[in-house]
């Protein structure tokens, strides 16, 4: 069993910055895949990001390539997401997921999840 907690979300405008954190309860922490999506009224849930166990490789969705960051520290049982030059359409509440996955960008892959962070990226 892994419990995730998410936190870092808020109100920032555009252009600027979040850092999101995801910290995970369970041994087993280390040997799951993560991933960040997220919701936004009215959409589909979308990926955004995921990392390998070992960080080695990571994925990006093309809308958040270039401006969004993966990364993840075992030894704190945590999974960050950097995003910078933050635009309008990214707000929407972010979800940390964790699993041994082969298809990155497919949340039914992933086995847990939080409850999610909420970015609101003001014009």
């Amino acid at each position: 069993q892994v419990d995730l907690v998410e936190s870092g979300g808020g109100l920032v405008q555009a252009g600027g910055s979040l850092r999101l954190s995801c910290a995970a309860s369970g041994r087993t922490f280390s040997t799951y895949s993560m991933g960040w999506f997220r919701r936004a009224p009215g959409k589909e849930r979308e990926f955004v990001a995921a990392i390998t166990w070992s960080g080695d490789n990571t994925y990006y969705a093309d809308s958040v390539k270039g401006r969004f960051t993966i990364s993840r520290d075992n030894a704190k049982n945590t999974v960050y997401l950097q995003m910078n030059s933050l635009k309008v359409e990214d707000t929407a509440v972010y979800d940390c997921v964790a699993g041994e996955v082969v298809y990155y960008y497919e949340f039914d892959e992933y086995d847990y999840w939080g409850q999610g962070t909420q970015v609101t990226v003001s014009s």
